[in-house]
C-alpha cells in the first residue's frame, strides 16, 4: 500500500516564480507542512542562502529538511517577528504561506478535521494548544455559537444547527465527529448536505485554532521583516481569508482602508504584482482535486514603506 501523501502544494511553479528567489537570500515557508514548497525553494538557493520553515503542527517535524542551510520552527507563524529576531534574523528576501490544511490533516481520522471518519472531536493544528471543537461545542453559548458559524462558516441562518446542539449536549457532552453527524442530521439541508458539513467544519476549525487573528498579526509581521523588494506569496483557500490578504496587500491593513498623506497620495507599503489572482488550471484540478479553491496572491514591499 502507498504511504499517504502529508500535502500536494497548489500551484507550485507560479509560488517559486511569485517569490523571485535570490540564490544567496533568505527566505520564510511560514505554513511548512508537508515540504513542498521549502523542497522547491532550496532548489534555487546556494551555500550562503538560508530558509526558515515555521509550522505549529508536531506532525510537520518529521518531513524537516535534512540541510544545514534550513532552519524548522515549531510555532504557529503569528510569532513570525519573535523567531527571526530569536534566530538574528532583520530582514528576509521572501515569504510565502499556504493557508489551505493539508491532507494529512482531514486524512489523519484521529485528529477530528474531517466529518468523513468518527473521531475525538479535536482539530488543533497545534497539540499543546488549549481548547478544542469539543469545548467549543459544548460550552459556548447559543449566541457565540451563532458567531462562529455565521463568521467562520458562512451559515446565514445558524440558529437550527445551534439549537439542535443545545438540545443535544443538554443529555451527554458531543464529544466525536460521528456524534455531531447525527445530531446535524435533522437540521442539515440533505440536498446540501456535504457542503452544509463543511462549514459547520470549518468554522469550529478556525474558531479552535484562532486562524483569523493569526492571519491578520501574521500579515503585519511581514511588513516588519520584509526587506525592500521583498515578495510575499499567499495562497488563499476561502473568501474570509482571501478577503483579509488581499485588503492588506492593497492598503497595507486587514480592512483595505486606504490612507492618504497630506497631498493625498494613497499610502501604502507594497506594489501588486497580481491584479487578479492565479489560480490553478483545469489540468492542475483534475490531478490534485482539492487544489480548485486556491488563489495565489502576490505584493513587493516597497523602498520607502514603513512598516
Amino acid at each position: 500500500m502507498a504511504e499517504p501523501v502529508y500535502h500536494i502544494p497548489a500551484l507550485l511553479s507560479e509560488c517559486i516564480e511569485a517569490l523571485d528567489i535570490r540564490k544567496g537570500g533568505t527566505y520564510v515557508d511560514a505554513t511548512f507542512g508537508g515540504g513542498g514548497h521549502s523542497r522547491a525553494i532550496m532548489q534555487e538557493l546556494d551555500a550562503q542562502g538560508h530558509l526558515y520553515g515555521f509550522d505549529q503542527d508536531l506532525d510537520a517535524l518529521s518531513n524537516a529538511l535534512p540541510d544545514e542551510r534550513f532552519t524548522f520552527v515549531r510555532s504557529n507563524f503569528r510569532f513570525l517577528t519573535n523567531f527571526l529576531r530569536y534566530y538574528g534574523v532583520e530582514s528576509v528576501d521572501g515569504i510565502i504561506a499556504d493557508l489551505g490544511v493539508s491532507f494529512h490533516h482531514f486524512d489523519e481520522a484521529s485528529r477530528g478535521f474531517s466529518f468523513r471518519a468518527d473521531a475525538p472531536l479535536d482539530m488543533r493544528m497545534n497539540q499543546r494548544a488549549p481548547v478544542t471543537a469539543e469545548q467549543v461545542i459544548n460550552t459556548y453559548s447559543d449566541h457565540d455559537l451563532a458567531r462562529v458559524l455565521r463568521l467562520w462558516g458562512d451559515l446565514r441562518k445558524p440558529g437550527p444547527i445551534v439549537g439542535a446542539i443545545l438540545r443535544a449536549r443538554a443529555s451527554a457532552p458531543i464529544t466525536t465527529t460521528g456524534r455531531l453527524l447525527e445530531v446535524l442530521k435533522g437540521v442539515i439541508n440533505p440536498r446540501r448536505e456535504k457542503a452544509e458539513l463543511a462549514q459547520v467544519f470549518q468554522a469550529l476549525r478556525i474558531e479552535v485554532n484562532a486562524e483569523m487573528q493569526a492571519l491578520e498579526e501574521f500579515l503585519q509581521a511581514t511588513a516588519r521583516v520584509l526587506r525592500p523588494g521583498g515578495r510575499l506569496v499567499v495562497l488563499t483557500y476561502h473568501s474570509l481569508e482571501d478577503r483579509m490578504v488581499k485588503n492588506f496587500m492593497r492598503a497595507g491593513n486587514i480592512d483595505g482602508t486606504l490612507e492618504k498623506d497630506f497631498f493625498g497620495h494613497v499610502s501604502t507599503p507594497w506594489r501588486i504584482i497580481t491584479r487578479q489572482p492565479i489560480t490553478p488550471s483545469p489540468e492542475e484540478v483534475e490531478r490534485n482535486p482539492r487544489s480548485r479553491s486556491a488563489k495565489l496572491r502576490v505584493a513587493e514591499k516597497l523602498p520607502d514603506a514603513n512598516p
